[in-house]
């Protein structure tokens, strides 16, 4: 009873007025909803919504889901009956932090929107991995024609598969999931090049081997495209030796998976005129991402940040804590999901290069190295600090245990401690974009408005931050 017919779109608004001008009295659902609102199988509903909202917010974070809930059981869902609730939900320090996470998401909107930038229609991304095949789909996703260039067709067509997954999983119509794949052309021998207008170079992280790539490329590129490296971790300046026109290489960042984070940073080298940097955020924002500029530095921001909270997740196995309950202080916190399995996510041996760089020599935890030793590195080998299956890590059942108080404290002040400094060194522009940086390209908890507002604000902390207040 939700819909009175179904019409094709060009007879849409005649039927729609048609409808309206006809007279005839609403229909109403039928089934189960009707009996839903009779006690005491509402009750019944209610718990059950209550327990599916306690599972995925078990600390309470965000307090309208379990609101909507009362308002339905308890006022016939009319919220006017309910002032002091709606009132204690807008007052809430979860609802102004979540007003200023929207705002800061329309801040990085704006950084897509360059005025005078022409759009992109072709883009050739070179490397077919995970990162760079998982770049090439989402481009033909939002409409552009991508050709994906590696060594054979090998190597191209497990990114292929994956391209066509995520068409039929976003696209449900099948001529349009169609319609994206063609948009995507395999091409061993790079023959899109010349034809591109951004070139996205997506291959493994050494220097030699992308500055090779670059000369190979330079003189077949148009003279007005865009070159752009997905590095994580090197400096545009090193990149950029050799290049007869180095002022074009900027950073495009993406985060794994592609097709999930909505963050993509934007990086630029001292010195840069800015023109280059302007047309990739124009290009971020044409493809439906978030634009964030940073400036060159290891690790840029989000992975700048997120290393030593991961390196101390793992100081804390080595110290006889167990993976799921060191990610479960995380989870309580609000984190999306915990550290360790966020490690695992992103490869072992690319949280042990992040932190190579960014630990200034030190040696890698215990529980790290030994698992690298194995030749587990995670959730692309099946094996890392979980056991993958189907996608997912295999957890024991029951209650973690064995967390100290004060846990998630002592894991998110490294985070926080390395962001402060990411602002004071001005690899980002300003406290609140590194709040928007670390928000979307790690999901860390949107109800505290971003970890440098978390700091300074005067807010309890939340469950599992047991101790004083962070200062």
């Amino acid at each position: 009873g939700l819909a009175d017919a179904r019409v094709p779109p060009r007879l849409l608004l005649a039927a729609a007025r048609q409808t309206v001008l006809s007279g005839k009295p609403a229909r109403r659902a039928r089934g189960l909803g009707g009996w839903a609102n009779r006690w005491p199988l509402k009750a019944i509903v209610a718990q059950r919504a209550r327990k599916q909202i306690a599972a995925k917010d078990p600390q309470g974070h965000y307090p309208a889901a379990s609101a909507i809930v009362d308002i339905w059981e308890r006022h016939g869902g009319n919220a006017l009956q309910a002032p002091d609730v709606i009132d204690r939900i807008l007052s809430s320090g979860t609802a102004r932090n979540l007003l200023r996470v929207f705002r800061l998401q329309e801040r990085l909107k704006a950084n897509g929107k360059q005025a005078g930038a022409a759009p992109a229609r072709r883009v050739h991304v070179v490397g077919a991995g995970v990162m760079g095949g998982d770049i090439a789909a989402w481009c033909a996703l939002k409409g552009l024609t991508v050709t994906l260039q590696d060594q054979d067709m090998g190597r191209i067509a497990p990114a292929l598969k994956r391209a066509a997954e995520l068409f039929s999983r976003r696209l449900k119509d099948p001529r349009q999931a169609r319609a994206a794949f063609d948009r995507l052309i395999p091409d061993p021998a790079g023959d899109g090049v010349p034809l591109a207008d951004v070139l996205i170079e997506a291959i493994s992280e050494q220097p030699e081997a992308k500055r090779a790539l670059y000369r190979s490329l330079e003189p077949r590129m148009k003279a007005d495209a865009l070159l752009a490296t997905n590095t994580s971790s090197l400096s545009l300046e090193t990149l950029r030796a050799g290049l007869s026109r180095p002022e074009r290489l900027v950073g495009i960042h993406f985060f794994n998976p592609v097709a999930k984070m909505p963050l993509v940073e934007v990086v630029h080298a001292d010195g840069d005129a800015g023109e280059a940097q302007a047309r990739a955020c124009a290009f971020v924002g044409q493809i439906d991402k978030l634009a964030l500029p940073v400036r060159s530095a290891p690790g840029f921001l989000v992975n700048a940040v997120l290393a030593p909270y991961m390196l101390e997740a793992m100081r804390s196995v080595d110290e006889g804590l167990t993976p799921q309950a060191v990610d479960a202080a995380m989870v309580a916190f609000g984190m999306p999901m915990g550290p360790l399995e966020l490690a695992d996510t992103v490869g072992l041996d690319i949280a042990r290069a992040a932190g190579e760089e960014l630990a200034g020599g030190a040696a890698p935890p215990h529980c790290l190295a030994d698992r690298l030793a194995r030749g587990d590195l995670g959730k692309k080998t099946g094996r890392g600090f979980y056991t993958w299956r189907d996608g997912k890590p295999v957890k024991p059942e029951g209650s973690p245990g064995g967390a100290p108080p004060g846990l998630a404290r002592r894991l998110i002040q490294p985070l926080i401690d390395a962001t402060r400094q990411r602002v004071d060194a001005g690899i980002v522009a300003d406290a609140d974009l590194a709040d928007a940086g670390v928000i979307f390209g790690t999901g860390f908890a949107p109800f505290t408005g971003g970890p440098l507002h978390y700091q300074g604000s005067d807010r309890p902390a939340p469950a599992g931050l047991a101790g004083p207040a962070v200062q």
